[in-house]
């Protein structure tokens, strides 16, 4: 084994990733019912034949439209969903700050779900409650720790949710639009924080600011239709999505619910 093979942490070989989308729960039904006489949905492939690893210690910002596949790749990553074909290894503990805290369960308390969420990250209790303080600490939303997260705001839910994320000892932060939610003084905290963070591990992060991928990451993939049309330095890719940007117009056709497989 390479020295090179020895120092990925991840490597993904010819990802593609497909929705079914059903016109109504009468077609789901039957697609369960009686597979053999359809199909009875229609495929949208978000991913089509993706390679790519990542080194120990890369920062890689991942960039491109709404609707390319940015957020499935790192859904992917995270073991959320999971690949229609194709190839994924990961080494490492992941701290996955996708959407933020759209996993809480909202009738427990910000008390509770930090202690669901760390277990949920590997931790174990007595872990989470050796950090219980400091998580609460970089939060900052005070009383309503003890309050039920759904009467939370989309800010503090976004403090919670990272500062879990911020004290599980992660070999790999995937981040995916985490600082659009919360006021700038947050945001910058969380920045400085992944600055920080990138000296001991490694990153993933999926930003519609290209200001930010520069900043943080060293190398940047752009995620087109599905595919990746670029990979290279970070100021050299952002360059190119920018001026593809201003370039190529707006396709709504990259939204229709049905496209063609991507070949084997």
């Amino acid at each position: 084994m390479s020295c090179d093979e020895l120092n990925t942490v991840i490597r993904v070989g010819r990802l593609a990733k497909a929705y079914r989308l059903y016109e109504n729960d009468r077609q789901w039904l039957k697609q369960i019912l009686l597979p053999q006489l359809g199909p009875f949905y229609r495929s949208f492939w978000a991913l089509r034949n993706v390679t790519f690893s990542v080194a120990r210690g890369d920062s890689i910002g991942i960039v491109g439209r709404n609707g390319s596949g940015k957020s499935t790749i790192l859904q992917i990553l995270c073991g959320i969903t999971k690949p229609t074909r194709g190839e994924i290894w990961v080494k490492g503990r992941v701290a996955p700050i996708l959407a933020l805290g759209s996993t809480f369960d909202l009738e427990s308390t910000g008390r509770e779900n930090i202690l669901i969420a760390g277990a949920v990250l590997g931790l174990k209790r007595q872990e989470t409650l050796e950090r219980f303080d400091s998580i609460a600490d970089f939060a900052g939303i005070g009383e309503f720790l003890d309050q039920p997260v759904k009467h939370f705001s989309l800010g503090m839910r976004a403090r919670l949710a990272f500062a879990i994320c911020a004290h599980v000892d992660a070999d790999i932060l995937i981040v995916d639009e985490a600082l659009s939610v919360g006021d700038a003084t947050f945001q910058k905290k969380c920045l400085n924080w992944i600055e920080s963070f990138r000296e001991r591990g490694t990153l993933l992060f999926v930003s519609h600011s290209t200001g930010e991928v520069e900043r943080l990451c060293r190398r940047a993939i752009w995620i087109d239709d599905g595919r990746i049309r670029a990979d290279g330095t970070s100021r050299e890719v952002v360059a190119a999505f920018k001026k593809a940007l201003q370039l190529e117009p707006e396709d709504a056709g990259r939204f229709k619910l049905m496209n063609d497989e991507p070949a084997l």
